[in-house]
């Protein structure tokens, strides 16, 4: 066997998620060898991988996130003198501050998501003081699989177990506020001007459910989502083609469309029903902000499709609106890119049953529904195209919907 065989027979890389146990044990050992005593306790929070509904928060939609089983570990121990120091094991440099001194433009870097969100919880109300934290995490950077939501609702649960907490943080009433305090974090002090989804997965999904996330009044919905009962199960791959939510073209997406929906005299475009679109689209002046709108209101009504096979038990015949879902984010919303396209292409062709990017796009991950037990088989198919296209090697995990945020030890 030659080199090149050899290498081109080599197993895909698989992307394990840590054990609670296991998790929390890496988190407390850089808590405990960096600032030198023990945590009050180790709480964590999961990525998530939204099955369909893009590009659809910020326009008051619907999403289908799950919550995934790689999470983010958060070593926590609360100050009295509102000084917060912070180190992660992904980090080089740890950081340092003031709570006091928190504000938008005064937090740069990973520091923004963990800082912020403590700053965002006190302007709600809520007593939050200093505090030391060591984050440790198995959720893949920069994949497209919300690991700066998981960084987030980590920090929000530790801090919500604050014994003057205001209402209880275990309600999904106080989730939807824990989640809030994210998603503001994230816009004002991190700077990327996101919608809420991701922040609603990490701390409010269930495990064994997909979350039909409401993003117009914020209500949720928990819909079985068993695929190993069909045969079925998710694979997630990552492109490895980093994406960055705060270089832009995000937010020129998002711009586009809140000035599309001041055309058309609607709040949000969520408000435009399919029968209307092609009115709405003839009093638009521009092919851009058509092809922007016409994906966001498919793509809503795609979400009412998925969850109606799912309601009635026919998960096995959600793969075309999948399909769609990437072609309308590839050519109206244009957001997918080499990378993406290459993975979900080669895994429709190895058989899969439907196959989308997931997330932001401008890289990160596709997913694909696929008959159980062919996770190698379809993988081996996805490495091969990317080797042909002269892209880097991708990585996988299967995805299973998990739990939400909370304390990882006892």
């Amino acid at each position: 066997m030659s080199h090149t065989d050899q290498h081109a027979s080599a197993s895909p890389e698989r992307l394990d998620a840590w054990s609670d146990g296991d998790g929390a044990a890496r988190a407390t050992s850089t808590f405990s060898r960096v600032f030198g005593h023990e945590p009050d306790g180790v709480w964590s929070a999961p990525g998530r991988v939204n099955i369909i509904g893009e590009h659809t928060d910020y326009n008051g939609g619907l999403a289908l996130p799950i919550a995934l089983p790689h999470r983010t570990f958060a070593a926590f121990r609360r100050r009295d003198d509102g000084v917060i120091r912070l180190v992660s094991g992904r980090e080089s440099t740890p950081w340092e501050g003031r709570l006091s001194d928190v504000a938008p433009g005064a937090v740069s870097g990973w520091a923004g998501y963990v800082a912020g969100v403590a700053w965002a919880l006190e302007q709600a109300g809520q007593p939050v003081t200093g505090f030391d934290a060591a984050i440790e995490s198995c959720v893949p950077y920069g994949a497209g699989l919300s690991s700066s939501a998981a960084l987030e609702g980590s920090v929000a649960v530790a801090l919500a177990e604050h014994p003057d907490w205001v209402g209880d943080p275990s309600s999904d009433e106080g989730r939807a506020a824990l989640a809030a305090a994210c998603v503001r974090a994230e816009n004002e002090i991190a700077g990327a001007n996101t919608g809420g989804m991701d922040q609603a997965a990490s701390l409010r999904c269930r495990e064994g459910h997909a979350l039909l996330l409401d993003c117009r009044d914020g209500s949720v919905e928990h819909l079985e989502f068993d695929l190993a009962a069909a045969g079925l199960e998710l694979l997630v791959i990552d492109t490895r083609a980093e994406h960055a939510l705060v270089d832009g073209q995000y937010a020129q997406r998002r711009a586009t469309c809140e000035a599309a929906a001041a055309t058309l005299g609607v709040e949000t475009l969520r408000e435009i029903e399919p029968a209307q679109l092609d009115a709405a689209l003839a009093r638009l002046d521009d092919d851009v902000s058509r092809a922007r709108v016409r994906h966001v209101v498919t793509e809503i009504e795609r979400v009412r499709g998925f969850v109606d096979l799912l309601s009635a038990g026919k998960v096995r015949e959600v793969g075309p609106l999948m399909d769609a879902s990437h072609d309308s984010l590839r050519d109206d919303y244009e957001v997918t890119g080499t990378e993406l396209d290459t993975a979900v292409n080669a895994a429709r062709a190895a058989g899969a049953l439907g196959a989308r990017m997931t997330g932001g796009g401008f890289g990160g991950s596709a997913i694909a529904l696929i008959d159980a037990g062919r996770a190698d088989e379809v993988s081996t198919a996805v490495v091969q195209a990317f080797r042909e296209a002269g892209l880097g090697e991708p990585a996988f995990l299967v995805a299973t919907p998990s739990a939400p945020a909370g304390r990882a030890t006892a």
